[in-house]
């Protein structure tokens, strides 16, 4: 049985995860720091054998997915199933902001309710079958192959829970951080987790030898 390999990658920040902003839909460009990751992310994987690049259609993932695609003479393939979920009237606020102006709402969405939309956006639930349902459509096109999949962190979240078979309330000990490199294995038995947030490549010596992520 052969398996399709799977680079899953969180695009490079933006001023509004700068902000704690939510982001979901709203079509924001990466900053300069966003960038600065995207050319390491892009350097990191230059040796990488990948078959294909898939990105959300969204702004912030199709700059980070583009810098990659330089490299090698591979398009970027946009794909509105890999979105970061909507937030509906959550968009555009901070997470203070929400929990003044809308407390109950926002409560739901932080103890995770499955079957909980932000006005006008989508259920956890909605978001997992759809971003599930993306993965394997792509992932089952490229047998014996790797793919890079280009998105956010809300759907980086849903394909760490499918593939370690945590619910979607469990509480989340893993880092979504922007460019880590994520591993993963589908076949048609579901995806399986092989390596999880690695950020080497975003790590810099400062002057005393220390490595830690630039500040840019």
């Amino acid at each position: 049985m052969q398996v399709t390999r799977i680079l899953a990658v969180r695009h490079g920040e933006t001023a509004w995860n700068r902000d704690t902003r939510i982001q979901g839909h709203t079509d924001i460009d990466l900053n300069d720091h966003g960038r600065w990751q995207a050319e390491r992310l892009a350097h990191a994987l230059r040796d990488e054998p990948i078959t294909a690049i898939y990105s959300s259609d969204l702004k912030r993932a199709r700059v980070t997915a583009q810098g990659v695609a330089d490299t090698r003479d591979l398009p970027v393939h946009a794909h509105i199933g890999l979105r970061e979920r909507s937030f509906g009237r959550f968009e555009g606020h901070t997470w203070d902001e929400l929990e003044l102006r809308y407390p109950t709402e926002t409560l739901a969405w932080r103890k995770r309710m499955p079957d909980f939309a932000p006005p006008g956006g989508e259920t956890l639930l909605q978001l997992r079958e759809r971003v599930v349902g993306t993965a394997l459509e792509l992932a089952a096109r490229h047998p014996g192959e790797q793919i890079l999949l280009v998105a956010h962190g809300g759907v980086l979240d849903v394909l760490y829970r499918a593939a370690t078979r945590l619910e979607l309330q469990a509480p989340r000990s893993w880092q979504l951080a922007n460019c880590a490199v994520n591993r993963l294995l589908w076949s048609p038995e579901g995806l399986a987790l092989v390596g999880w947030g690695d950020v080497s490549h975003l790590q810099v010596p400062d002057d005393e030898g220390v490595l830690d992520e630039r500040n840019a």
